[in-house]
């Protein structure tokens, strides 16, 4: 059958008009992966960005074809670049699908501009229409990033507390016991700690949270093909930004430097952002305050650094705090986790879970949304600037 990568109506566009895309029209809970892909790839092409499709090899939830798109503005010559990558998280990507393209409509994308500019669009497109934190493997894609040739990292902690994850409970009894187990996990290590431990990744379990996979995954090998296909090998100077939500205090973008130690990158990051700039070194028994774990291995940030470190590269997380991560966060992704091994996620009850999850992660509150697309874009163009002007 003839895979169509771009949807006809783009070609085919004679006029528009930016308030006619979903992402302007539609409320957040009405919004799918097609719709986000269709308001970017319409953004793109009005700004005459060139455009590539990666495509998938699964369907999304309403079989639509899946793709991660690349939307190549700026100059396309030039020796800096900016890359910015949403959907890592695929439910995540909502948000980030949304900024960038704002981004496109907003700012000057022009060859005069003097930078190159790399938009990868929902490096997890599965995740992003099946509502899944995690990609079509159940791999956190922020715990694969790994050289698979090498020993994979233990998790012992994580091992005491599997079965919590991975026992069917759709026996009231097997739902009671696994819960009093976990809040009496939750009171003997305090909630903090025990996710640090759980959130730091595991290989062994494909039926368990946080699971880091056996191999590189499709969006793994896709990232590394976009940056190979796209980035030019003269690019010596690159900022790039992975777009994240879940953690931190609702309605606060925290910008972040992640890396297992200090490189060159976080000093450059520190001279352009001050003290807007959080720094967490990961590492086995690492911990942060900021939402995220710094315990975790095979994060892209680390991957990305290690692929540039020839050149003058700053490798930087935008993560958006939502609502509490244990009263809201945490249940909704159990759900979701439950459901995608025991359940069907087309049933009403499948749908509800899947809400709960996009609600937590995209809030449709209009001041969280307001305030985090306008402090993203700050932060690019803060990056933007810095090319230029460097």
């Amino acid at each position: 059958m003839f895979f169509l990568p771009f949807p006809a109506d783009i070609c085919a566009m004679t006029t528009f008009d930016p308030a006619d895309l979903p992402i302007f029209r539609l409320a957040p809970s009405q919004l799918t992966y097609s719709q986000l892909r269709a308001s970017f790839l319409k953004a793109a092409h009005h700004q005459g960005a060139r455009l590539h499709a990666y495509p998938h090899p699964l369907k999304g939830v309403e079989n639509e074809n899946l793709c991660t798109d690349v939307a190549i503005a700026g100059d396309p010559d030039a020796e800096k670049w900016l890359v910015v990558v949403s959907g890592t998280h695929g439910v995540e990507g909502y948000y980030g699908s949304i900024c960038q393209t704002r981004f496109l409509l907003e700012q000057d994308v022009s060859p005069a501009a003097g930078v190159g500019i790399l938009l990868i669009h929902l490096i997890n497109p599965y995740g992003t229409s099946w509502k899944r934190r995690v990609n079509e493997d159940n791999m956190d894609l922020n715990r694969n990033y790994l050289d698979f040739s090498q020993p994979l990292p233990a998790n012992p902690g994580y091992e005491a507390v599997h079965d919590l994850f991975s026992t069917d409970i759709r026996d009231p009894q097997n739902r009671e016991a696994r819960d009093q187990r976990w809040h009496q996990a939750v009171q003997e290590k305090g909630y903090a700690a025990l996710m640090n431990v759980v959130e730091a990744g595991q290989y062994l379990h494909r039926d368990g949270l946080y699971y880091g996979g056996d191999k590189p995954s499709w969006s793994n090998l896709t990232l590394h093909r976009i940056l190979q296909d796209h980035l030019p090998a003269h690019a010596r100077e690159i900022i790039s930004f992975d777009l994240h939500t879940g953690a931190g205090d609702f309605g606060h973008p925290m910008l972040m430097a992640i890396a297992p130690e200090m490189y060159p990158g976080i000093a450059r990051a520190q001279s352009i952002y001050g003290p807007w700039l959080y720094t967490v070194i990961t590492g086995a028994g690492n911990a942060s305050d900021t939402g995220i774990s710094a315990a975790a291995t095979g994060y892209t940030s680390a991957a990305m650094v290690k692929l540039f470190q020839d050149r003058t590269f700053t490798q930087l997380v935008v993560e958006c705090g939502t609502y509490n991560s244990q009263q809201v966060g945490q249940p909704a992704l159990l759900a979701d986790h439950f459901l995608h091994l025991y359940g069907d996620p087309t049933s009403a009850e499948g749908q509800a879970i899947k809400q709960r999850l996009l609600d937590f992660f995209f809030p449709a509150d209009p001041d969280w949304q307001a305030l985090v697309q306008f402090r993203t874009r700050q932060i690019l163009e803060r990056a933007l600037g810095a090319l230029r002007n460097s």
